[in-house]
């Protein structure tokens, strides 16, 4: 019997663990302006964080698709993220002053996808 009080325990512990350390994910997509590869490794980049457990960017639609733990970040600062490196989103325009840093063939906003 005690055998089985002991098993039990380490059953509900093991469980309680798993479920402590996985929290519920959600996803949210948006538009990302970009035209190349780096842009989409800078894009994917500004969300390698522990809040976010995936982000892929699809240059041909531009839409950023995010895998996020909606208890640790917003969605918004998902974008403003985003934002600062450099590419504007759907809410979120980038600063001026880092869009100009960005390479020649990352500037997005002369309308010109020749990549």
């Amino acid at each position: 019997m005690k055998f089985l009080h002991v098993f039990v325990a380490c059953v509900l512990f093991v469980a309680w663990r798993a479920l402590a350390a996985e929290p519920e994910m959600e996803k949210t997509k948006f538009k990302v302006s970009g035209v190349c590869a780096e842009c989409e490794e800078r894009i994917e980049k500004a969300l390698d964080i522990k809040e976010v457990k995936s982000a892929r960017w699809e240059k041909r639609t531009k839409v950023l698709t995010v895998v996020y733990d909606p208890s640790a970040i917003a969605p918004d600062s998902l974008q403003k993220r985003v934002a600062a490196v450099g590419h504007d989103t759907e809410d979120f325009v980038a600063p001026d002053s880092v869009y100009a840093r960005l390479p020649a063939c990352c500037l997005y906003r002369d309308g010109a996808e020749v990549h």
